[in-house]
């Protein structure tokens, strides 16, 4: 069992502005703060994030960056909001952090997001399974909950949203809802959830609200996700990236409306009808 702090952070701050009339309001806008990761005392990285689940976060980078082998090498993480820090113990891990971290490529998410070179080569190993289905009933129930769904966006703005759910068939069951500054932070902190659940993907629909670009896409995949759902579009990379390991991409999803880019063949447009006895 990983120890975990619980560090919290406002998430949101009032401030005064003045309109295009000159007249001064009151609005909030959504948090932004630095955090530093150190793996076993050595400096990582610094992302910049919201702060809602710096834990998950920390955990799903590690995951989604393939720094640790598993989380069982994990003994500790300990986040401190006054030295903007956190402190990741392992139980010895095996990986080379040196070789893993020698390749950076700068990512197109906002904040510029950053992948290591390595996770490149990884995503030819990564094939989703066949056999999954998604039902158009499922696709609207998840649009329609993360419109109607409470939110640091609807407060503020400027943050994005990632969501995991459950795939029942004709419905769906919310399981993680996280919101960051930017969309790598929030589906880095799904990752780290489902890390610590100790949950597969191979059952699960994600949703961004942000576009499916082929970092979006290299992590679904690593999760096992065989559906990513988002409000905005997909880029030519992250097309090719979801063909590449039989990934099902939804884009322009909103309302009734959405558009399928790749993996057609598993939506079930077959509606199940229940009579009364």
């Amino acid at each position: 069992m990983v120890k975990l702090s619980k560090a919290v952070a406002p998430l949101i701050s009032e401030v005064k502005v003045i309109d295009e009339q000159g007249r001064e309001k009151l609005i909030h806008i959504p948090g932004e703060r630095p955090l530093t990761i150190y793996l076993d005392k050595k400096e990582l990285v610094t992302l910049m994030t919201l702060g809602g689940a710096p834990e998950a976060l920390i955990l799903g980078y590690l995951r989604n960056q393939r720094l640790v082998p598993s989380i069982d090498y994990i003994e500790s993480i300990q986040v401190d909001w006054d030295t903007e820090s956190a402190a990741v113990t392992t139980k010895g891990n095996t990986v080379d952090i040196e070789e893993k971290t020698s390749r950076r490529v700068v990512t197109t998410g906002c904040g510029q997001g950053t992948i290591f070179g390595g996770i490149m080569d990884d995503i030819d190993s990564i094939q989703l399974p066949e056999n999954a289905q998604i039902t158009q009933p499922a696709i609207h129930e998840i649009v329609d909950h993360i419109r109607t769904r409470s939110s640091i966006y609807k407060q503020a703005g400027s943050v994005h949203a990632c969501a995991v759910f459950k795939n029942n068939g004709q419905s769906v069951e919310l399981l993680h809802f996280i919101e960051d500054v930017g969309r790598h932070n929030a589906v880095d902190s799904i990752a780290g959830l489902m890390w610590l659940d100790d949950q597969s993907g191979e059952d699960l629909i994600f949703y961004t609200t942000g576009r499916l670009t082929s970092e979006m896409v290299i992590k679904g995949a690593q999760m096992g996700i065989p559906f990513l759902l988002s409000r905005s579009g997909v880029t030519a990379m992250g097309l090719e990236m979801a063909n590449k390991v039989n990934m099902t991409l939804f884009g322009r999803c909103s309302g009734q409306h959405y558009l399928v880019y790749s993996g057609v063949n598993r939506l079930n447009t077959k509606e199940v009808n229940v009579h009364s006895a």
